[in-house]
């Protein structure tokens, strides 16, 4: 399997902009639907208010370029990737892309802060306790 097809992960987090509104968010959610659907993405959004944390997986080409597309984006500022590479199989097969709120903002800064390696493993550990928006 060459590179370009071969299955590859992301996990970054970011911060909304002080002049985006809050409703942004479910703007940001459904126009990366359509989308990572589109570009065979699938992955998971978590939002505290304030921090956005995202795993995003697909073809490593659509993957980097989705990346990308997110560095530029006004609606939020200060993407840091804390995670990149190749993936065996899917996490997120059933959704796009899967939303979850959390209210806690130590969750997010806790990964946002961890080492590269840990990152990831603090991310998976939140998921059972999401409330998935699929």
């Amino acid at each position: 399997m060459d590179k370009t097809s071969q299955l590859h992960e992301v996990l970054y987090v970011s911060t909304l902009a002080p002049e985006s509104p809050i409703k942004v968010v479910s703007q940001i959610a459904v126009q990366a639907r359509r989308a990572n659907e589109a570009a065979g993405i699938t992955g998971l959004l978590i939002f505290d208010g304030m921090r956005f944390c995202q795993q995003i997986e697909g073809p490593h080409k659509e993957v980097l370029a989705l990346i990308q597309r997110n560095q530029l984006d006004s609606r939020h500022v200060g993407v840091e990737v804390l995670h990149q590479g190749p993936l065996e199989a899917r996490r997120f097969r059933r959704f796009s892309l899967g939303y979850a709120a959390v209210d806690d903002q130590d969750v997010l800064a806790q990964i946002e802060n961890a080492k590269p390696e840990q990152a990831m493993a603090q991310f998976l550990a939140l998921i059972p306790s999401l409330d998935l928006d699929a």
